[in-house]
């Protein structure tokens, strides 16, 4: 599971998600990304779910890369708490995923299958997804 080793501030604000993704909405590494479309928080269990769904659907072929990385916390106060009393222990680790955001990126794998791994992941995604190509060039054009 990806969370980070460790933090400044073990507690934080909510925060906002309006706005486009402003960097990281190009295939940078692969030739094939998974491009979110809405603002979520994707969870760090979610991107493991998507992750195994992509490797065991290119069957240990080709190279993947995980874009997003979970290292926003998100609370949680007890059930059957009365309000007030502070704000609640960490519970869980999310990344805040922006449309426009390439998430996962691909490479040395036949397109179809690439699609097909992108699709697989983006299923167990909370956000709706797109199968992006590399624009421009070829994959190491020096």
């Amino acid at each position: 599971m990806l969370m980070p080793k460790r933090v400044k501030f073990r507690k934080q604000q909510r925060g906002r998600m309006r706005g486009k993704a402003y960097r990281g909405g190009s295939v940078t590494f692969g030739e094939y990304g998974l491009q979110a479309l809405e603002p979520a928080w994707v969870t760090n269990r979610q991107l493991e779910a998507a992750r195994v769904a992509i490797t065991r659907s290119i069957k240990r072929g080709g190279k993947m890369w995980i874009r997003v990385f979970p290292d926003k916390p998100v609370t949680k106060k007890p059930a059957e708490t009365r309000m007030g009393k502070g704000k609640g222990s960490p519970e869980g680790w999310v990344a805040v995923v922006k449309p426009g955001r390439v998430m996962f990126e691909l490479a040395g794998v036949p397109e179809p299958l690439a699609k097909e791994a992108l699709r697989l992941a983006g299923q167990k995604l909370p956000v709706k997804t797109k199968f992006v190509k590399r624009e421009g060039g070829d994959l190491f054009a020096g």
